[in-house]
């Protein structure tokens, strides 16, 4: 085989099908535990954009895409505190489940982080309010707040890659 079979399959540079292959990766890794979905996909659209000599998309669509990535990033680190404290725990609660979530998303799978933050809820609402049923139900919430904001960042990666097809593609 020669160079040009090898850079291009059916038609398009190969460069192209691995951005947007991990921009759609950054989809489904969106709905997988301790996998960067929203980062992936940015490494589609950069990697699309290095190969385009930094013309496609423009700056402006470059910009907005960033933003909206780091947006889902922050979202999937903070989705316990934040869920947790609209739950109505205390701030120390809500402090003590961003750093529970933040360390637990580097060493346990995903049950272990949704389990490891309503503990830590559970056990820290308890140790405050000393009221069994109230520890319990913020926990349950912060626990459904988490799973909510997967679906979150589902759908806003969604969008991310949806905004850098059509980008690039009219």
């Amino acid at each position: 085989m020669t160079g040009p079979v090898l850079t291009t399959v059916l038609g398009t540079d190969l460069v192209v099908w691995l951005a947007v292959g991990l921009a759609l990766a950054g989809v489904v890794g969106s709905l997988v535990p301790l996998v960067p979905g929203a980062l992936l996909s940015l490494g589609g659209v950069y990697l699309y954009w290095w190969s385009t000599g930094y013309v496609d998309p423009g700056l402006l669509v470059l910009g907005a895409l960033t933003l909206l990535g780091l947006l889902i990033v922050v979202i999937d680190w903070f989705a316990g505190a934040v869920s947790a404290k609209v739950s109505g725990a205390g701030n120390l609660t809500t402090v003590i489940a961003g750093v529970a979530g933040f360390l637990l998303f580097f060493v346990a799978g995903p049950f272990g982080i949704l389990a490891g933050v309503a503990s830590v809820v559970f056990l820290s609402e308890l140790q405050r309010t000393g009221d069994t049923g109230s520890s319990a139900r913020t926990a349950v919430y912060t626990t459904v707040g988490m799973l909510a904001s997967t679906v979150a960042q589902f759908l806003l990666t969604t969008l991310l890659v949806l905004g850098f097809l059509l980008a690039v593609l009219i």
